[in-house]
């Protein structure tokens, strides 16, 4: 047997966005139904070196399939001035259940990022009001791509609102997506005021405010993933409804760690888990995919930390495109092939 290698450029080429969203949907169904295993994401601090190791593994059962893997991510925020690397570099390991083979060893970067934007376009999906057409997006980096790519799967969107402190970042932007859509530069009030909003920033200050947000606006906060990071303002919180990926890893690294640890926040502001909306055990958006008036309305908040079954998700879709269209590298890792 052989493992297939694939670098970023075949985990891009693989990962086919609706088939992403589809699996990462059917990975927040198994978690919420009690058929997935994830130990918490484990931290390795490396402050002499400003950065950190993290390990996230995962086995899923979604029904007419299952899987099993585990990513290997770093932050490194020194690495693109110091040493020409990317900040954040990741490995997959995709297994067979079964055998416990390793199938696949792939790009964790690229796989993150797409299975990042899929999370978001399941909340979006069941959260944002279901006309949606304008998509603000807060921080023009790599991630803003993969949300933009993402979300316009599941809504109809039209135009595209960017705000960002560097303006080159802003421009390659709307110089990638301006012949697909009416994507323009502009403050943090305009692209909140639009029916979807994403944040993908690093801060820790807060930097949407309340009345950065229109009344029927659908947040996806998907910035903060470590300890002390917070991009909304707790105002902005309070009123909102708040959907989470994971209540230990959002209450310790998500967008609400900061006002949960400082009690402006608890349990009782927490509407639920997006899995629990998958599997319909808690309504979404009123009036969408089957939800009726009771469902919730104004401003929603979706607080993704990510999570190790989205990238078990995403790999397998990954791993199966590649296998049936020969992409990748074979590679005979454990030396067992005649």
């Amino acid at each position: 047997m052989q493992t297939l290698l694939l670098n970023g450029e075949d985990v891009d080429e693989n990962a086919r966005m609706d088939r992403v969203i589809e699996a990462v949907e059917g990975a927040f169904a198994a978690y919420e139904r009690g058929d997935a295993q994830m130990p918490p994401k484990s931290y390795i601090d490396l402050p002499e070196y400003n950065g950190d190791f993290r390990s996230m593994p995962a086995y899923m059962d979604a029904g007419d399939w299952d899987a099993a893997g585990i990513k290997w991510v770093n932050v490194h925020t020194d690495n693109p001035a110091d040493h020409d690397l990317p900040t954040v570099m990741g490995t997959m390991i995709y297994s067979d259940p079964e055998t416990a083979f390793p199938l696949a060893i792939m790009d964790g970067t690229e796989l993150t990022m797409k299975r990042t934007g899929a999370a978001a376009a399941v909340a979006t999906d069941h959260l944002a009001v279901p006309d949606a057409s304008s998509m603000g997006i807060v921080g023009a980096g790599v991630q803003a791509y993969t949300q933009l790519e993402a979300i316009a799967a599941v809504r109809d969107i039209e135009e595209v609102v960017v705000s960002d402190l560097d303006e080159e970042r802003v421009a390659d932007f709307i110089d990638a997506f301006e012949d697909r859509f009416d994507v323009r530069a502009g403050s943090i009030g305009e692209a909140g005021h639009c029916d979807v909003l994403s944040t993908v920033t690093p801060v820790e200050t807060p930097i949407v405010g309340a009345d950065d947000v229109g009344e029927h606006t659908h947040v996806n906060a998907m910035g903060a993933d470590a300890e002390g990071k917070h991009e909304l303002a707790d105002e902005l919180l309070s009123d909102a409804t708040i959907v989470i990926d994971d209540h230990a890893q959002c209450t310790h690294s998500g967008e609400i760690n900061v006002p949960y640890a400082a009690g402006v926040l608890g349990d009782d502001d927490i509407y639920g888990e997006i899995g629990e909306i998958v599997v319909g055990n808690r309504p979404g958006r009123a009036g969408v995919r089957g939800t009726g008036d009771e469902g919730v309305t104004g401003v929603t908040v979706f607080d993704s930390t990510g999570l190790a079954i989205q990238d078990v998700a995403a790999a397998r879709v990954v791993y199966e495109e590649a296998d049936d269209n020969d992409n990748g590298y074979p590679f005979d890792l454990l030396g067992l092939a005649e």
